[in-house]
């Protein structure tokens, strides 16, 4: 039987947002066993006391949160730490913070919380949207992104789409095998969103993919770290990104925000051309 994670979903308002977030999260996770705490209307540093410490009683407890307040929310954060409770507040930045359990680059400040204005539902629609459309899910709406990543297998796609969504742009990714494994919709209308390419030197490549096979005890598949097969990959990667007129990236050395930060700058050159 595996753990059991007890989730505390904490809000000030109804909590309705925040079952929202959890239910967009958990579907990105297989077989994942929890049992849920909602604590609503939570406004008081003594509620913030009574509910950690039934958090405390349980290992494998996250906390997830919506507090409008900033001293309160600081509170929380502060007094989770301590505790060391995981502890993550979905109006500051929370794809973020969870990439830190991802071993991404991530910064979390409890602090500087947004309020429920126009923006903040665009970022969590955006994410949502995101979520749903990683690794080349529900192909049928991509005309519905505001940017589609392509790549060949670990070149940054998803956490590169989580925060390009945490900005606020609804992003879908689509896994590179070979041309035809670009969906057909794309193909016929390359100009249907904006169409980011990802790619990256072919001998970082083989680390990266090494070093995911060893994390998954895989020892079957050769091809997949095979460094003739990846250059001979990444060439026909890069020869559809030319063929069908598609900006593309190399993120051999970049981080995921400096690669973010230059597909923002392709999207805002491809909305002013129309």
């Amino acid at each position: 039987m595996s753990n059991i994670y007890q989730i505390y979903l904490i809000s000030d308002s109804t909590g309705e947002t925040l079952d929202r977030i959890f239910s967009a999260i958990k579907a990105q996770f297989k077989n994942i066993n929890y049992k849920i705490h909602t604590y609503s209307f939570t406004r008081t540093e003594n509620q913030i006391l009574k509910i950690l410490s039934e958090a405390e009683k349980n290992s494998n407890s996250i906390i997830l949160y919506s507090i409008v307040d900033t001293n309160i929310a600081k509170y929380l954060a502060n007094n989770s730490n301590e505790k060391k409770i995981p502890c993550f507040g979905v109006l500051g930045n929370l794809i973020l913070s969870f990439s830190k359990l991802l071993n991404q680059k991530a910064s979390h400040q409890p602090s500087g919380q947004y309020a429920l204005n126009d923006e903040y539902y665009k970022r969590i629609e955006a994410i949502q949207f995101t979520m749903n459309h990683d690794d080349g899910n529900l192909v049928k709406e991509i005309k519905k992104s505001d940017i589609i990543l392509l790549g060949v297998s670990r070149t940054s796609k998803t956490p590169t789409s989580i925060y390009l969504a945490n900005k606020g742009f609804k992003t879908s990714n689509i896994p590179i095998v070979n041309e035809n494994s670009i969906p057909l919709i794309l193909r016929e209308n390359p100009k249907i969103s904006c169409v980011v390419g990802l790619n990256t030197e072919p001998e970082r490549l083989v680390d990266i993919r090494k070093n995911r096979m060893s994390s998954l005890k895989e020892t079957e598949n050769k091809t997949y770290t095979d460094l003739d097969k990846i250059k001979k990959e990444i060439d026909e990667a890069k020869n559809t990104f030319r063929k069908y007129k598609w900006p593309s990236i190399d993120v051999t050395r970049k981080s995921v925000e400096e690669t973010a930060a230059s597909v923002i700058k392709i999207y805002e050159i491809y909305k002013q051309n129309g």
